[in-house]
Order: C-alpha cells, then sequence, then structure tokens
C-alpha cells in the first residue's frame, strides 16, 4: 500500500488533488448554470406561469 510506505508523498498528493479539484469546480459550475438550456427552459416555465395565471385569472372571474 502506498501510504504505509511513503505517507508525506501520499499526503502530498492527495492535498494536491484536492486543489486541483477545488480550483477547477468553479469554471465547470458556471459553464453548466450558464448553459443556454436553462435559459430557454426557465423562459418556458415562465410563459407556462403567466398562461396559468391567466387561465386561472379568466375562470375565476367567470365564476363571480
Amino acid at each position: 500500500m502506498p501510504f504505509t510506505r511513503r505517507p508525506l508523498q501520499t499526503t502530498i498528493t492527495f492535498v494536491a488533488l484536492n486543489g486541483v479539484l477545488c480550483l477547477s469546480l468553479g469554471p465547470v459550475y458556471d459553464f453548466v448554470c450558464d448553459l443556454p438550456f436553462w435559459e430557454r427552459r426557465r423562459e418556458r416555465l415562465r410563459q407556462e406561469r403567466e398562461l396559468l395565471g391567466a387561465s386561472q385569472g379568466v375562470v375565476s372571474s367567470e365564476h363571480n
């Protein structure tokens, strides 16, 4: 096992790998969050909510 023979090297490698992963997390998160898919989905959901609200408003005024 590598950690029994070279504990310091294993620790340094582990810390370095975690550092690289943490530094790469930000750009990956930004890329995923800024995909055009999410923008289109958000816009579609907004339009569906508006249509649903408008149709419920019409239905409620018919009952009065």
